[in-house]
């Protein structure tokens, strides 16, 4: 009769956690950063017309409330971590920096749907600024914990 003889837990390298969260990391700052590259283009297309400097300064205060949103993020996911573990915080931080980054490019232009595209942008941005960053908080803790 063959026993069964309990798996041993897979030894990961730290080159490849590091590789791992280094690559996850480079595509959540992407995903925040890309509003950053096109802020030219969102600034005509979600805010009125009137005033070229007024549509900039809208776009580059979206921008910033993206960043102002990480430390409450870190409170919410932090708890989430605690609660349920770290890979369930993490799959849902990047689901939501995701769902943000799809909330903008699904958005009609302020010329079809007004006040309302701003408003869906700012909500997009503060989901974004929300997931921002917990993957890299993550990912340290893990380092020093496998020292």
């Amino acid at each position: 009769m063959n026993r069964l003889k309990p798996s041993q837990p897979k030894k990961i390298s730290s080159r490849s956690t590091l590789a791992a969260g280094a690559s996850g990391n480079l595509i959540e700052w992407y995903d925040f950063y890309a509003y950053a590259a096109f802020s030219l283009y969102f600034a005509d297309a979600f805010f009125p017309n009137a005033d070229p400097l007024a549509q900039m300064l809208s776009t580059s205060g979206v921008f910033a409330l993206g960043f102002l949103m990480r430390p409450i993020g870190a409170l919410i996911f932090g708890r989430i971590g605690d609660r349920a573990g770290r890979g369930r915080a993490l799959t849902l931080s990047v689901l939501l920096m995701c769902s943000g980054s799809l909330l903008i490019a699904l958005t009609p232009d302020y010329a079809a749907i007004g006040i309302a595209a701003p408003s869906t942008l700012l909500l997009a941005r503060m989901l974004q600024g929300l997931s921002l960053d917990r993957k890299s908080t993550r990912l340290n803790s893990s380092h020093v914990k496998r020292s």
